[in-house]
């Protein structure tokens, strides 16, 4: 006989009211469920688009070493059942999750076609490209003047760089990319403007399938060298890929590569702001700095704020009987301000070390493979930006609503040259 389920935690982390307060809003539920009860039964997340049965819900898991611990056990707790906290129809998991919601050996297989364009070697390849549109990021934005600091920066080079990648000509790349904002983005009002949710995710879908069919067609019959060409040139145990594989591949790069990065520098500059000695500090010993930096503004700005994981097995976690075929959902923000794990974390410390933040994932097999490639981009983008406009100061930040990124829609800034 099943165990009874506990009630629900009365502290709420998977309502929208709760997906709309600031990351330091969050931060205060977070932290009484880290001190109290580090794994919790919470209601299902409102924005679901597929019924919901009565004893629905999930576990949120809130500390460090929690989520390190069911991201290092795959085969207890599994990808392959769908990796978002709310609960979508199965083709649109399909089509936008590629091998993120895949187990070995499969996703062993998939993840090995794309990694070899995140090696190190790749990354240093287009290093000197990454460096000069930062630059010229840069020059646009002192030729602005006081701007949308998101609009102006944030969003530019992320979408240069991945795009780029992939080969996608420069016509298509605004467009792919505001369908990849509105993958992230349905359940905020604003957004959405008035469109029902599935709506709005099914359109911004088509129209990443749309471009990366198109592009896949062209690479076939005018091959590059880019990531497109080798995704449909690739071979699986002597088969190709499948349109329906290589167009979830560029969905999947299309949202990881620009809405991550894009985020983690709106946030970093917001800090910077906040905290200016360590401005200072950085503009004093870049070189020497930036390494131990880079770490910090991933752990800060926490860019993927939640992954879901799907128990395969009864298991028991901080004297919670989860069962089988339960969801297991891991808060990564929280994760990154846990005091067992980090000194002062609620402090913007571009010195910290270690940093052993959970901003790429916990560890295991589905562990960031872009990595390198963000630490490029905003060595590359704040190198310019302490350098040139070295007292730069952003304003209060508009937040989107959503339980996936921590997206933030706009954030004035002035220049003060």
């Amino acid at each position: 006989m099943a165990q009874s389920r506990p009630d629900h935690d009365p502290v709420s982390v998977g309502s929208l009211e709760f997906w709309s307060l600031t990351p330091e809003g969050r931060e205060e539920r977070l932290r009484i469920l880290r001190d109290e009860r580090p794994v919790s039964w919470q209601r299902p997340a409102e924005g679901s688009m597929l019924p919901q049965e009565d004893d629905a819900g999930f576990w949120a898991i809130t500390r460090h070493a929690d989520i390190q611990a069911v991201s290092k056990d795959p085969a207890t707790f599994c990808s392959g059942q769908g990796v978002m906290i709310e609960d979508v129809p199965s083709d649109i998991l399909e089509a936008a999750s590629s091998f993120l919601a895949t187990d070995a050996p499969r996703h062993t297989q998939l993840r090995r076609l794309v990694s070899a364009a995140f090696t190190p070697r790749q990354v240093k390849k287009i290093e000197a490209q990454i460096a000069d549109q930062a630059r010229r990021i840069v020059d646009d934005l002192i030729e602005a003047g006081d701007c949308d600091f998101v609009d102006q920066v944030s969003r530019r080079l992320p979408m240069w760089t991945i795009y780029e990648m992939c080969g996608l000509p420069v016509a298509r790349r605004e467009d792919a990319a505001h369908a990849a904002d509105g993958m992230v983005s349905w359940a905020d009002p604003d957004v959405r403007a008035g469109l029902e949710p599935a709506d709005l995710l099914n359109q911004s879908l088509v129209t990443l399938i749309t471009i990366g069919l198109e592009l896949a067609d062209d690479r076939r019959e005018n091959p590059g060298e880019d990531l497109m060409t080798a995704l449909v040139q690739a071979e699986v145990d002597g088969e190709q890929l499948s349109e329906e594989e290589i167009a979830a591949f560029f969905v999947l790069l299309s949202v990881a590569g620009n809405d991550t990065t894009r985020n983690t520098i709106s946030r970093t500059a917001e800090a910077l702001t906040r905290f200016p000695d360590q401005r200072k500090i950085l503009q004093a010993d870049f070189d020497g700095t930036i390494g131990t930096a880079t770490d910090e503004f991933v752990r800060w700005a926490s860019p993927v704020m939640t992954f879901r994981r799907v128990a395969t097995r009864d298991v028991e976690l901080h004297g919670q009987q989860i069962r089988e075929g339960d969801w297991v959902v891991m808060f990564y923000a929280s994760g990154n301000r846990d005091e067992r794990v980090f000194t002062d974390p609620h402090v913007f410390d571009v010195t910290r070390s270690p940093n052993p933040h959970v901003g790429f994932g916990g560890g295991g097999p589905h562990f960031c493979m872009g990595n390198m490639l963000a630490r490029t981009q905003l060595r590359a983008l704040f190198g310019e930006l302490l350098r040139r406009v070295p007292d730069l100061r952003t304003g209060e930040p508009v937040q989107l609503v959503g339980n996936f990124v921590d997206g933030v829609k706009s954030m004035p800034c002035t220049l003060n040259l």
